[in-house]
């Protein structure tokens, strides 16, 4: 096990405090969105107290550090931690299973679009399923609501049938979003979008239900931060949810969503591949999102399980991950999750002690990290304070 150091990102959307502040360093008024750790090509990790080396390069040249993960992913590490901190939306998008990613990445090679054209959509042949863990109150809109819903909300603002006349006769009793109604949202010429200024003015009745009211927050609240962006439209079919500390959101591949604000700790498959329908001033890939999207996924919001004192997992289906919120009291835990699989840790809070089987020590404060190796022997965690865990899904580790 060793310490190592993560890359901060800086992007419009992040806010000022919020990351600094778990990293210990003295905010400078800069957006600070993401902090990532891992071995991704474009901000690798990197090792020791002098960082001499980068994680990705150390995998390279130790693959055995990966254990039965190699295996199937060779020495690519296939999990990419962040700490990720919103203060205003990021883009509508979704992510490409492996086997669309792998024939997207494929047919963009073979076409000779660089993988740095900000028009390329598949920047490698991975998916990029992924699920975030709320450290404060997160909010997010993830898969579509109900038109049925929709219909109701819309009945209190008086717009029912403008939406009607707008998207077709029978559009409250469609089962679902679907391409062709998606489609018709997102483009940025229909006449549909004056309804979203129809809804942000209107004035709130006594009587309004409280997803009138959430509905009329989520078209103000976008469409100050992207005025006359298709996406503020689409935003509105789609659900909105509320995360608590402590909670997570998984989000597999297919399924449309888009942060809206909030601090979380995010894992995802080790990709860059993000397929955007709006919110955004990146490249819109309208098209492939539609062959992409599965219009029928709801939200899958997690609580955590308790699996031993301290140790909460978030189980998902993914294969290229696995996540665990430790909180460590005076009892300490006995074993960290996940022996004999490779381990990022970040601490979020308080100060740690990492003790292995043969003694070996590494303390970790606040804001610190450490890569543990598959190899390593099993590690017991003192100190009082919160981790976050991360190595492959269960699958790799064959329990």
């Amino acid at each position: 096990m060793q310490q190592i150091h993560g890359t901060v990102m800086n992007y419009p959307w992040g806010t000022p405090d919020a990351i600094p502040a778990i990293l210990g360093t003295e905010p400078d008024g800069t957006p600070v969105a993401e902090y990532w750790l891992g071995a991704h090509p474009l901000a690798p990790s990197t090792v020791g107290a002098d960082g001499a080396e980068s994680l990705d390069a150390l995998l390279e040249r130790e693959p055995r550090q990966l254990g039965k993960s190699a295996i199937v992913y060779g020495s690519r590490l296939p999990f990419l931690m962040k700490i990720l901190s919103a203060a205003s939306a990021l883009s509508i998008q979704t992510h490409p299973s492996r086997q669309r990613a792998q024939r997207g990445y494929a047919r963009e090679e073979s076409l000779g679009i660089p993988r740095n054209d900000p028009e390329r959509v598949y920047k490698d042949d991975w998916p990029k399923p992924e699920i975030m863990v709320a450290l404060s109150e997160m909010q997010a809109l993830v898969g579509f609501r109900p038109l049925g819903e929709l219909g109701r909300v819309l009945d209190e603002f008086g717009l029912r049938h403008s939406f009607e006349d707008a998207f077709g006769a029978g559009l409250f009793a469609r089962p679902a979003v679907d391409a062709d109604l998606l489609r018709s949202v997102m483009d940025d010429e229909h006449p549909a979008h004056e309804l979203v200024e129809a809804i942000q003015q209107a004035v709130p009745e006594p009587g309004w239900s409280d997803a009138a009211r959430e509905l009329q927050g989520t078209a103000r609240e976008l469409q100050a931060q992207f005025p006359g962006d298709p996406g503020v439209l689409a935003a509105l079919f789609m659900n909105r949810v509320t995360l608590r500390p402590g909670e997570a959101l998984y989000v597999p591949d297919g399924v449309i969503h888009a942060h809206l604000r909030g601090t979380g700790i995010e894992v995802m498959a080790n990709s860059d591949n993000v397929i955007r329908g709006g919110l955004t001033g990146k490249h819109v890939a309208v098209d492939e999102l539609m062959r992409v999207l599965d219009f029928e996924a709801e939200p899958e919001i997690i609580a955590g399980t308790e699996v031993a004192h301290g140790v909460v997992d978030y189980p998902s289906a993914c294969p290229e991950f696995d996540v665990w919120r430790l909180e460590v009291d005076a009892r300490g835990i006995d074993e960290l999750p996940a022996h004999g699989a490779p381990r990022i840790i970040l601490v979020t809070g308080g100060s740690l002690l990492l003790t292995d089987a043969d003694g070996v020590r590494l303390p970790l404060d606040q804001g610190c990290s450490a890569f543990i190796s598959a190899q390593d022997a099993r590690i017991q965690v003192t100190g009082e304070g919160q981790a976050f865990v991360a190595t492959p899904g269960d699958v790799l580790r064959g329990e």
